[in-house]
């Protein structure tokens, strides 16, 4: 149970880890930067911007999300492993609605 102002999500790591995350909803964070935050391997090169594909996850839970904006798709369109429910973290804000949330992190394009 999360403390009051926070949800929790879980983030399933490239090893298969589940790692349950608590997240404020009162510091317009996004589930990119909560990663960071727990020094998870999201590197989220752009700062958030949707201009790099390194906080590319799968959505896992039913969780009711924001439509994807015009950048956000066009990112995905060039990044590697894209799956029907693929997402950039960096653009999915840290709100109630995202309570329960359960995400696994892309793998790495080969660099």
């Amino acid at each position: 149970m999360a403390e009051p102002g926070n949800i929790v999500i879980t983030v399933i790591d490239r090893h298969g880890e589940a790692h349950e995350l608590e997240a404020p909803t009162d510091m317009n964070m996004n589930v990119m930067e909560v990663c960071k935050a727990y020094e998870l391997p999201v590197k989220g090169t752009c700062g958030g911007m949707a201009l790099c594909s390194t906080c590319h996850c799968y959505i896992l839970s039913d969780t009711e999300l924001p439509d994807m904006k015009d950048d956000e798709e066009d990112m995905l369109d060039q990044a590697f492993f894209v799956e029907d429910n693929s997402r950039l973290g960096c653009q999915l804000r840290i709100t109630d609605d995202l309570d329960g949330l359960r995400i696994q992190l892309a793998p790495e394009a080969e660099e």
